[in-house]
């Protein structure tokens, strides 16, 4: 049964569209499983640059199909964007398949998600106010609007009138600020639902009927396992569950379908927006790292934070998502520097601590315990075989294996599909 489930086991932007990309060559189907358009992917193919926020990474090969399920929600506005920008550059959108399960991001979504941040004041989350938390909500409470009904021009009639109805009295009597307009809407939006009508499928049986003949089916996860809700440091987390089993609920599958999971982690650790990052440089090492990966958000362009690679976090990833294989993206970024850290437990009060807090209060307030090793000075990014590697280098990914316990098979040693390094093939 080759099913495989790609997560990323840091806070997001691991370079989980790279890994995707690369194995979305053996795939079938590739299927996104969670998260909206405040993900983003960057996917580099001979020189090209691009940049992916719904449409699943596996877009770039023709002969792919690929879905967004059902626990995606979903911005037709944005959908519709990304897949005319795709097709302007050559690339093939026929391919592509919408859950009928899925929820529909409106404009009401992302006015609450902004209004809903600047009440927060100084305990705002560092939400990208694409309305991404506000449609999750609404699946949750029972007034969303899912595809099915987006694309019945009837349905959606009716379903937005009563939730911008609702939604008004929420914008003008608890956040002071004016209503919405059904009929500045409704246009608009009902040309989108005619677009996206011919892509909309009931993506579940899809999914497990390419299964049942055997296909292979990757499924693949936006955002990382410490922004996931149940799992992360709530509440600086995201509003759906990026870690493997969300594949299941996201994608309409069983648990027993899942075959193999393999985590995405950076050589060291990013973060976007705010919340507690125990690992993190504020100065010219952490520039360095910022400067040399571009660490600058996919999707809204923010500088992420910087800092060394974290085992007390990834062993919890390792668990959270029992976790077969590791990919390991910008080993290249770390070049030059003469010493690298590894965190490998965490210190909180005098205590030496080695299991990811669920407290913020204490997470907030711990010391990373450090072990250095010496960098390497030598280019990497034409290595395409371990033993091209420098001495340093492998010690550096044998360490991390050490620490975690999971082999590292996929090695990423630039931003292009060809800069990579196979260990072991898993599909």
């Amino acid at each position: 049964m080759p099913t495989l489930v790609l997560v990323g086991v840091q806070w997001g932007d691991e370079g989980k569209g790279k890994i995707t990309d690369f194995l979305a060559r053996q795939a079938d189907l590739i299927v996104r499983y969670n998260g909206g358009n405040n993900a983003g992917h960057t996917v580099v193919v001979a020189g090209q640059q691009f940049k992916l926020h719904l449409v699943p990474s596996g877009i770039l090969y023709p002969d792919k199909m690929c879905i967004i399920g059902n626990g995606v929600v979903v911005d037709p506005e944005v959908l519709i964007g990304e897949l005319d920008l795709l097709e302007s550059r050559g690339v093939s959108t026929s391919n592509l398949r919408i859950s009928s399960r899925a929820h529909v991001i409106l404009p009401y979504h992302r006015r609450l998600d902004f209004c809903e941040e600047e009440a927060k004041g100084e305990n705002r989350i560092g939400t990208t106010c694409r309305g991404i938390g506000p449609a999750y909500t609404d699946k949750v409470a029972r007034t969303g609007i899912r595809m099915a009904e987006f694309v019945d021009e009837e349905d959606f009639r009716a379903c937005l009138a009563r939730n911008i109805a609702q939604k008004n009295r929420l914008f003008q009597g608890v956040f002071g600020v004016a209503g919405m307009d059904l009929e500045e809407i409704l246009p608009s939006y009902l040309n989108y639902s005619r677009r996206l009508k011919p892509l909309v499928v009931d993506a579940g049986p899809l999914i497990n009927r390419a299964i049942d003949e055997g296909k292979k089916v990757l499924f693949e996860g936006a955002q990382g396992t410490l922004l996931d809700v149940d799992h992360g440091t709530y509440p600086y987390v995201t509003s759906s569950s990026p870690v493997a089993a969300g594949a299941c609920v996201g994608a309409g599958v069983g648990p027993t379908r899942i075959d193999r999971v393999m985590g995405v982690a950076k050589a060291y650790v990013t973060r976007v927006g705010g919340g507690p990052f125990p690992t993190e440089l504020k100065d010219a090492t952490g520039e360095y790292m910022r400067s040399r990966g571009g660490e600058y958000g996919t999707t809204t362009g923010r500088p992420r934070r910087c800092g060394w690679f974290d085992a007390v976090a990834g062993r919890y990833a390792v668990q959270v998502n029992s976790l077969d294989y590791l990919a390991i993206t910008k080993l290249d970024v770390l070049t030059g520097l003469h010493t690298l850290r590894l965190c490998t437990a965490y210190r909180y009060k005098g205590e030496v601590i080695t299991e990811f807090p669920a407290s913020l209060k204490v997470l907030e307030a711990c010391e990373p315990v450090y072990e250095e090793m010496p960098g390497w000075q030598e280019d990497i990014t034409r290595a395409r075989s371990y033993e091209d590697l420098p001495a340093n280098a492998r010690r550096y990914i044998e360490r991390i294996e050490e620490l975690l316990g999971v082999p590292a098979v996929i090695l990423g040693v630039g931003p292009g599909r060809e800069e990579t390094i196979i260990r072991r093939e898993v599909f």
